[in-house]
C-alpha cells in the first residue's frame, strides 16, 4: 500500500441545519428548491407521530436534543430550524432554542413562528388569516401565541385532518380555493399557510395574485428567516411577496 500526505482546507460553504419531523414528506425538498448558493443545508430528523395532537406535537420536546446532536460534528451550523409550526407553538419558541443549542453548537436557531412573527414585521402585517390542516386545539394554541406577539388573528380555516400522511396529499387546488375563501372571511392583511408538510410553495404566487395580499406559508418564511440569519438573504426559487421585500 502506498500512503500519501495530504493538507487541510478550512474553506468550505456557510453551513444551516435543519431539523425535519420523521413525518414530514415536504420540507426538505422545499428548502433545497430554495436554497441559493454559498449556502450549504444539512439535514437531521426528529422522531414524531403520524398522528398530530397537543400531546403527540409536546413529545417532541424529549427527542429535539438527540435529533440536533446528529448533525456532523465537524460542521459549523451558522444558524439551525426546528421545521414545524404547531409544534414550536405547543412547546415554545424559547424552549425549542434551548433544546437545539443542548445538542448543537450554533449562534441562532428559528423556527416558523419566530420566523413568521419576523416576517410579519418585514411585512407590516398586523391582521393575519390563517389556513391550518390541523384539528382546532392544535390550531387554536398557534393562534394565541401569534395573538401573543402582536399579530391579530383574523379569518379562520382548516381541513381538520389530524393524519400527517394526508397533509401531504392535499392537492393545491384545495390549498387555493380554502386559502382565498379564509382570506375573505375578515378584512386582513396577509393570508398564512400554516404547516412545514403542506405543500404550499407553488401556490403561493398564484394565490398572492387572486387575492392581492401578501400569502406566507411554514417553509417559506422559515427558510427565509433562516437564510437571513446566514446573512444570505436569497433563494434559488423565491415565491411570494415576502422574498421581494426591501429589507428596512
Amino acid at each position: 500500500m502506498t500512503r500519501y500526505t495530504y493538507s487541510l482546507t478550512d474553506t468550505r460553504p456557510t453551513q444551516l441545519g435543519l431539523i425535519a419531523l420523521q413525518s414530514d414528506e415536504t420540507i426538505e425538498t422545499d428548502f433545497r428548491r430554495m436554497l441559493p448558493e454559498g449556502l450549504e443545508l444539512m439535514v437531521s430528523r426528529v422522531a414524531s407521530d403520524p398522528e398530530v395532537s397537543a400531546a403527540t406535537l409536546q413529545r417532541m420536546e424529549a427527542h429535539l436534543t438527540d435529533a440536533a446532536a446528529l448533525f456532523p460534528s465537524g460542521a459549523r451550523m451558522s444558524a439551525v430550524a426546528y421545521g414545524c409550526t404547531s409544534g414550536t407553538a405547543q412547546i415554545g419558541q424559547a424552549r425549542i432554542g434551548d433544546l437545539v443549542r443542548a445538542g448543537v453548537a450554533t449562534p441562532d436557531v428559528t423556527e416558523p413562528v419566530s420566523a413568521l412573527i419576523a416576517a410579519c414585521a418585514h411585512l407590516g402585517i398586523q391582521r393575519l388569516a390563517m389556513l391550518s390542516p390541523y384539528v382546532e386545539e392544535v390550531s387554536a394554541r398557534l393562534r394565541d401565541v401569534l395573538t401573543g406577539a402582536g399579530v391579530a388573528s383574523a379569518g379562520f380555516g382548516s381541513f381538520n385532518e389530524p393524519e400527517e400522511a394526508a397533509v401531504v396529499r392535499i392537492a393545491p387546488q384545495s390549498i387555493i380555493e380554502a386559502g382565498c375563501d379564509v382570506a375573505a372571511m375578515q378584512e386582513c392583511d396577509a393570508l398564512f399557510l400554516s404547516c412545514t408538510n403542506l405543500r404550499t410553495l407553488d401556490v403561493i404566487d398564484e394565490m398572492e395574485a387572486r387575492l392581492g395580499l401578501p400569502v406566507l406559508s411554514s417553509n417559506q418564511v422559515l427558510a427565509w428567516h433562516l437564510f437571513g440569519l446566514a446573512g444570505n438573504r436569497n433563494a434559488a426559487f423565491a415565491p411570494g411577496r415576502l422574498w421581494r421585500a426591501p429589507d428596512a
